[in-house]
């Protein structure tokens, strides 16, 4: 049996997609068994409900955990619910803004209306200077 290149090419499409699943599957599973490393008694941590809170104990056996989300009010969810560890350079409230940015350029939306000067002689240029024919002979 005669394989044709239209076949072969198949194979070879359907062998690179077989790769990329493992490769994704075992990726997941990486970074879940990191997740759960990090999930510990104290960690602050943010569910899949976008609840955040403090993990105040955790049940092994019944995968349950139990979350402190304000002074006073704890919930319990399954282990699985957690997706997310809240670190220390997350919570940065430092603005990432350049203060020179933010003066030198207008605000989003902000209409910037550019001058424009002419002269008899002279072209029209956008930073308020002009330029006169007189101007370039002398140079």
């Amino acid at each position: 049996m005669a394989l044709d290149p239209l076949t072969i090419g198949m194979l070879a499409v359907l062998a690179i997609l077989v790769f990329f699943m493992f490769r994704n599957s075992r990726k997941r599973q990486r970074e879940a068994a990191e997740l759960q490393q990090k999930v510990q008694v104290g960690a602050d941590v943010m569910t899949n409900f976008g609840v955040f809170g403090t993990i105040l104990d955790i049940d092994e056996d019944d995968n349950k955990v139990l979350l402190e989300t304000s002074p006073g009010t704890v919930l319990t969810v399954h282990r699985q619910v957690v997706t997310r560890v809240i670190d220390d350079h997350d919570n940065d409230t430092t603005d990432d803004t350049d203060t020179d940015a933010a003066t030198t350029e207008p605000a989003f939306g902000k209409r910037v209306e550019e001058t424009v000067e002419t002269t008899p002689d002279s072209k029209p240029t956008s930073s308020g200077s002009t330029t006169s024919k007189t101007d370039k002979v002398d140079e």
